[in-house]
Protein backbone atom coordinates (compact mmCIF):
# COMPACT_ATOMS: atom_id res chain seq x y z
CA UNK A 1 0.00 0.00 0.00
CA UNK A 2 1.28 3.46 -0.84
CA UNK A 3 0.08 7.07 -0.69
CA UNK A 4 -0.98 7.09 -4.35
CA UNK A 5 -3.26 4.10 -3.84
CA UNK A 6 -4.82 5.67 -0.74
CA UNK A 7 -5.48 8.97 -2.51
CA UNK A 8 -6.92 7.26 -5.58
CA UNK A 9 -9.29 5.30 -3.36
CA UNK A 10 -10.62 8.45 -1.74
CA UNK A 11 -10.86 10.24 -5.10
CA UNK A 12 -13.37 7.64 -6.27
CA UNK A 13 -15.37 7.83 -3.04
CA UNK A 14 -18.38 10.13 -2.67
CA UNK A 15 -18.20 12.10 0.63
CA UNK A 16 -20.84 11.36 3.25
CA UNK A 17 -21.67 12.85 6.60
CA UNK A 18 -19.22 11.53 9.19
CA UNK A 19 -20.91 9.10 11.59
CA UNK A 20 -24.24 9.30 9.75
CA UNK A 21 -25.16 5.70 10.64
CA UNK A 22 -25.34 6.60 14.33
CA UNK A 23 -28.12 9.09 13.65
CA UNK A 24 -31.78 8.33 13.17
CA UNK A 25 -32.70 9.18 9.58
CA UNK A 26 -35.87 11.17 8.92
CA UNK A 27 -37.36 13.10 6.02
CA UNK A 28 -39.89 15.92 5.91
CA UNK A 29 -41.76 17.92 3.29
CA UNK A 30 -41.99 21.71 3.27
CA UNK A 31 -45.38 21.91 1.52
CA UNK A 32 -46.26 24.88 -0.66
CA UNK A 33 -49.98 25.38 -1.31
CA UNK A 34 -51.70 27.79 -3.70
CA UNK A 35 -54.51 29.64 -1.91
CA UNK A 36 -56.81 32.44 -3.08
CA UNK A 37 -54.55 35.02 -1.42
CA UNK A 38 -51.26 33.57 -2.63
CA UNK A 39 -48.75 30.91 -1.65
CA UNK A 40 -49.00 29.33 1.82
CA UNK A 41 -46.85 26.94 3.83
CA UNK A 42 -48.72 24.00 5.31
CA UNK A 43 -48.09 22.86 8.89
CA UNK A 44 -49.36 20.08 11.13
CA UNK A 45 -50.13 20.10 14.84
CA UNK A 46 -48.92 16.80 16.26
CA UNK A 47 -51.52 14.64 17.97
CA UNK A 48 -51.80 15.30 21.70
CA UNK A 49 -51.63 11.52 22.22
CA UNK A 50 -48.14 11.26 20.69
CA UNK A 51 -45.35 10.23 23.08
CA UNK A 52 -42.89 12.62 21.42
CA UNK A 53 -43.61 16.36 21.25
CA UNK A 54 -47.42 16.18 21.50
CA UNK A 55 -49.14 19.33 20.27
CA UNK A 56 -46.05 20.79 18.64
CA UNK A 57 -46.24 22.38 15.19
CA UNK A 58 -44.25 20.56 12.52
CA UNK A 59 -44.00 19.73 8.83
CA UNK A 60 -45.26 16.39 7.47
CA UNK A 61 -42.60 13.69 7.69
CA UNK A 62 -41.08 10.93 9.74
CA UNK A 63 -38.52 8.14 10.08
CA UNK A 64 -36.96 6.72 6.93
CA UNK A 65 -37.93 3.04 6.88
CA UNK A 66 -36.00 0.19 5.29
CA UNK A 67 -38.80 -0.14 2.74
CA UNK A 68 -38.37 3.49 1.60
CA UNK A 69 -36.54 3.76 -1.70
CA UNK A 70 -34.98 7.06 -0.67
CA UNK A 71 -35.36 10.03 1.68
CA UNK A 72 -37.53 11.67 -0.98
CA UNK A 73 -39.76 8.60 -1.10
CA UNK A 74 -40.11 8.77 2.69
CA UNK A 75 -41.06 12.47 2.69
CA UNK A 76 -43.77 11.87 0.11
CA UNK A 77 -45.02 8.68 1.80
CA UNK A 78 -45.25 10.28 5.23
CA UNK A 79 -47.01 13.33 3.81
CA UNK A 80 -49.64 11.26 2.04
CA UNK A 81 -50.18 9.04 5.10
CA UNK A 82 -50.51 11.94 7.52
CA UNK A 83 -52.65 14.20 5.34
CA UNK A 84 -54.70 11.48 3.67
CA UNK A 85 -53.86 12.60 0.14
CA UNK A 86 -52.43 10.71 -2.83
CA UNK A 87 -48.91 10.79 -4.24
CA UNK A 88 -50.39 12.50 -7.31
CA UNK A 89 -51.30 15.45 -5.05
CA UNK A 90 -47.61 16.01 -4.18
CA UNK A 91 -45.74 17.60 -7.07
CA UNK A 92 -42.29 18.95 -7.99
CA UNK A 93 -40.48 17.63 -4.92
CA UNK A 94 -36.98 19.13 -4.59
CA UNK A 95 -34.27 18.29 -2.02
CA UNK A 96 -33.32 21.02 0.45
CA UNK A 97 -30.48 21.42 2.98
CA UNK A 98 -30.34 18.64 5.57
CA UNK A 99 -29.86 19.26 9.28
CA UNK A 100 -28.77 17.36 12.41
CA UNK A 101 -31.21 17.87 15.29
CA UNK A 102 -30.23 18.27 18.93
CA UNK A 103 -31.57 14.80 19.72
CA UNK A 104 -29.35 13.14 17.13
CA UNK A 105 -31.63 12.84 14.11
CA UNK A 106 -30.46 13.57 10.58
CA UNK A 107 -33.38 15.25 8.85
CA UNK A 108 -33.63 15.51 5.07
CA UNK A 109 -36.12 18.27 4.10
CA UNK A 110 -37.74 18.46 0.68
CA UNK A 111 -39.68 21.31 -0.87
CA UNK A 112 -42.82 20.41 -2.77
CA UNK A 113 -46.18 21.59 -4.01
CA UNK A 114 -49.45 20.13 -2.77
CA UNK A 115 -51.89 20.38 -5.63
CA UNK A 116 -55.13 20.27 -3.64
CA UNK A 117 -56.33 19.94 -0.05
CA UNK A 118 -60.00 19.45 -0.91
CA UNK A 119 -59.87 15.66 -0.39
CA UNK A 120 -57.56 15.75 2.62
CA UNK A 121 -58.41 13.33 5.43
CA UNK A 122 -55.82 13.73 8.16
CA UNK A 123 -54.61 10.78 10.20
CA UNK A 124 -55.94 11.66 13.66
CA UNK A 125 -53.55 9.21 15.34
CA UNK A 126 -50.62 11.41 14.32
CA UNK A 127 -52.10 14.78 13.41
CA UNK A 128 -54.45 16.87 15.56
CA UNK A 129 -55.04 19.52 12.89
CA UNK A 130 -53.56 21.17 9.82
CA UNK A 131 -53.22 24.87 9.07
CA UNK A 132 -51.53 27.09 6.52
CA UNK A 133 -49.60 30.35 6.84
CA UNK A 134 -49.15 32.85 3.99
CA UNK A 135 -45.58 32.84 2.75
CA UNK A 136 -45.68 36.63 2.87
CA UNK A 137 -46.02 36.42 6.66
CA UNK A 138 -42.57 34.86 6.94
CA UNK A 139 -41.16 37.34 4.43
CA UNK A 140 -42.48 40.26 6.48
CA UNK A 141 -41.85 38.94 10.00
CA UNK A 142 -38.55 37.85 11.52
CA UNK A 143 -38.72 35.27 14.30
CA UNK A 144 -38.13 36.08 17.95
CA UNK A 145 -34.82 34.62 19.10
CA UNK A 146 -33.94 33.16 22.50
CA UNK A 147 -30.71 31.56 23.72
CA UNK A 148 -30.33 28.16 25.35
CA UNK A 149 -27.08 26.91 26.91
CA UNK A 150 -26.19 23.23 27.32
CA UNK A 151 -23.53 22.32 29.86
CA UNK A 152 -21.53 19.09 29.20
CA UNK A 153 -21.95 16.49 31.97
CA UNK A 154 -19.38 13.65 31.78
CA UNK A 155 -20.47 10.21 32.99
CA UNK A 156 -19.43 8.94 36.42
CA UNK A 157 -16.81 6.65 34.88
CA UNK A 158 -15.33 9.32 32.60
CA UNK A 159 -11.50 8.86 32.40
CA UNK A 160 -10.42 12.28 33.66
CA UNK A 161 -6.87 10.96 34.13
CA UNK A 162 -6.51 10.71 30.35
CA UNK A 163 -7.14 14.38 29.61
CA UNK A 164 -5.16 17.51 30.37
CA UNK A 165 -6.58 19.22 33.45
CA UNK A 166 -8.42 16.15 34.72
CA UNK A 167 -11.57 17.05 36.65
CA UNK A 168 -10.63 20.72 36.27
CA UNK A 169 -10.87 20.52 32.48
CA UNK A 170 -12.55 23.63 31.14
CA UNK A 171 -15.62 22.22 29.37
CA UNK A 172 -17.17 24.64 26.93
CA UNK A 173 -20.95 25.02 27.22
CA UNK A 174 -22.87 24.78 23.96
CA UNK A 175 -25.03 27.72 22.98
CA UNK A 176 -28.08 27.36 20.78
CA UNK A 177 -30.64 29.80 19.41
CA UNK A 178 -34.33 28.96 19.43
CA UNK A 179 -36.60 30.72 16.96
CA UNK A 180 -40.29 31.51 17.48
CA UNK A 181 -42.94 32.60 14.99
CA UNK A 182 -46.41 33.45 16.28
CA UNK A 183 -49.19 33.39 13.68
CA UNK A 184 -52.69 33.97 15.03
CA UNK A 185 -53.14 31.33 17.75
CA UNK A 186 -50.30 29.10 16.52
CA UNK A 187 -46.70 29.03 17.75
CA UNK A 188 -44.06 27.69 15.37
CA UNK A 189 -40.81 27.13 17.17
CA UNK A 190 -37.78 24.88 17.54
CA UNK A 191 -36.49 22.90 14.60
CA UNK A 192 -39.53 23.71 12.45
CA UNK A 193 -39.01 27.45 12.92
CA UNK A 194 -35.30 27.03 12.18
CA UNK A 195 -36.10 25.26 8.91
CA UNK A 196 -38.69 27.91 7.97
CA UNK A 197 -36.19 30.69 8.63
CA UNK A 198 -33.51 28.98 6.54
CA UNK A 199 -36.00 28.24 3.76
CA UNK A 200 -37.13 31.87 3.52
CA UNK A 201 -33.56 33.22 3.59
CA UNK A 202 -32.43 30.72 0.95
CA UNK A 203 -35.48 31.44 -1.20
CA UNK A 204 -34.66 35.14 -1.15
CA UNK A 205 -31.06 34.40 -2.17
CA UNK A 206 -32.19 32.12 -5.00
CA UNK A 207 -34.65 34.71 -6.34
CA UNK A 208 -32.02 37.47 -6.20
CA UNK A 209 -29.51 35.26 -8.04
CA UNK A 210 -32.07 34.49 -10.74
CA UNK A 211 -32.98 38.15 -11.16
CA UNK A 212 -29.30 39.08 -11.43
CA UNK A 213 -28.76 36.37 -14.04
CA UNK A 214 -31.66 37.71 -16.11
CA UNK A 215 -30.23 41.23 -16.29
Amino acid sequence: MDIKRILEGFTKREPKMMGEKQYRQSAILIPLVEQSDGIHLLFEVRSYDMRSQPGDVCFPGGKIEETDQSAKHCAIRETTEELGITTADVEEVIPFDYIISDIGTCIYPFIGKIRSLTKMEINKEEVAEVFTVPLTYFLEHTPAVYDITFQPMPSDDFPYELIQGGKDYNWRPRAKKEYFYQYEDKVIWGLTAQIVKHFVETMNDVIVDEEEAMK
